[in-house]
C-alpha cells in the first residue's frame, strides 16, 4: 500500500505508537543520561540573555592547519594529480586570505567572534596568525587539537592517552598565544566518553561538540563537569558547502532561517527558555569575497533583530552563570 493511500486515522495511530515507544530519556537530549558518553547530563536553565534577548548566537571561526596534500577538497576529480595545485590553492587561500578577511569583517561590523584554533597553526603560519590576532585580539580561543589531519585525538587508546593529547594541545596554544584555552572543539567533531572525561581532567570547562540541542547543558564526568554549548550539524558551513554543494548565498538563507525561527518561537512564547547556537565558520567558505559578502548580510540582518544576541562563547557562559 502506497503512502498516499494511508488514512489520517492510521497516521495518527502511528504517531501515538511512536510517542509511546520512545523512552523518556530520549525525548530530551539534555535530561538524565547522555546518549553518547553515558554520563549524567542535565539542562542549564536560562530565562533570557542580556537586554531581554532570547537567542544567543556565537560565530566560531575554525583556524586550522592540514599539511600539504591533506584537508578539504573542492575538486575531487583532480585529487590524483601530483601536485594537486587546484585543491592546494583552495586550502592555501583560506589560510592566507580567508582567515584575515573574516577577522576584518567581524571587526568592521563590531560583532564578537570566537576562534577555534589548531595548536599547530600559529607555528606553521606565524605571520598570518600575528596579523589575525592583531585584528581579533580579544576573541576567545577554543582549543581544536594539534591539527586537522594526522595529529588528532587518539580515540580507542584509553583515557590517559587522551588526557596527554589535550594537555599537549593546551600547552602548545599557551606557548604560542599566551592564552590557555578553557574551551574545546574536537577535530572533525570526533570524540567519545574518554574525551569528555579527559577534557574535564585537564581543566577544560566547556566544549562545542554537542550537536543535538538548542539549549545549554551540563555533562558530569568522573573528572568534573563540562558545559556543552549547542553546535548544530546543519549550521556548519563546511558540511553545507562541500558535502551538500550549497553556495554561500544558500548558506546565508539557511542561517537566517535557523536563527530567525528560534527568534519567532521566542516571540510566540515569551516564557520559553532562552536558546543558544554556536555556528561554525570556515575560511574557505566565508573567507572568499562572495562568502564574506553573504556573511556581511547575515550579520547586518541579525544585528537588527531585538531577540538575537550576537556574542562569543565565553560571554554566553558568563551570562548563563557558568563562568
Amino acid at each position: 500500500m502506497g503512502w498516499k493511500a494511508r488514512t489520517p486515522g492510521f497516521i495518527a495511530g502511528l504517531a501515538l505508537l511512536l510517542a509511546i515507544q520512545i523512552p523518556p530519556q530520549l525525548a530530551s537530549a539534555q535530561e538524565g543520561t547522555d546518549w553518547v558518553t553515558k554520563f549524567p547530563r542535565d539542562p542549564v536553565r536560562v530565562t533570557s540573555w542580556p537586554g531581554g534577548r532570547k537567542v544567543a548566537v556565537s560565530f566560531a571561526l575554525f583556524v586550522e592547519v592540514f599539511g600539504f596534500g591533506q584537508g578539504p577538497v573542492l575538486r575531487p576529480d583532480l585529487m590524483t594529480r601530483n601536485p594537486d595545485l587546484v585543491n592546494e590553492a583552495f586550502r592555501q587561500y583560506s589560510i592566507t586570505w580567508g582567515n584575515l578577511r573574516v577577522g576584518r569583517l567581524f571587526q568592521e561590523l563590531n560583532v564578537p567572534l570566537s576562534v577555534v584554533l589548531n595548536a599547530a597553526f600559529p607555528v606553521a603560519h606565524p605571520s598570518v596568525w600575528k596579523e589575525f590576532r592583531s585584528i581579533q585580539a580579544k576573541a576567545p580561543i577554543i582549543a581544536h587539537g594539534i591539527n586537522n589531519s594526522n595529529d588528532i585525538l587518539p580515540l580507542g587508546r584509553g583515557l590517559a592517552e587522551q588526557k596527554h593529547y589535550i594537555r599537549r594541545t593546551l600547552e602548545l596554544i599557551a606557548s604560542a598565544t599566551g592564552v590557555r584555552p578553557t574551551g574545546w572543539s574536537s577535530p572533525s567533531v570526533y570524540s567519545n566518553g574518554d574525551t569528555m572525561q579527559a577534557m574535564a581532567g585537564e581543566g577544560i570547562t566547556y566544549n562545542i561538540d554537542q550537536m543535538d540541542a538548542d539549549t545549554i547543558s551540563r555533562l558530569r564526568t568522573p573528572d568534573g563537569a563540562l558545559i556543552l554549548l549547542p553546535y548544530p550539524t546543519v549550521t556548519v558551513d563546511m558540511g553545507q558547502f562541500l558535502a551538500r554543494m550549497k553556495s554561500p548565498g544558500e548558506i546565508e538563507s539557511l542561517w537566517l532561517d535557523y536563527v530567525g525561527e528560534l527568534a519567532n518561537e521566542a516571540r510566540a512564547n515569551p516564557a520559553r527558555e532562552a536558546t543558544t547556537v554556536v555556528i561554525g565558520l570556515h575560511p574557505f567558505v566565508v573567507g572568499t569575497p562572495d562568502g564574506s559578502a553573504a556573511m556581511r548580510r547575515v550579520l547586518s540582518r541579525l544585528k537588527k533583530d531585538e531577540m538575537v544576541w550576537l556574542t562569543d562563547t565565553e560571554a554566553v557562559l558568563k551570562a548563563a552563570g557558568q563562568n
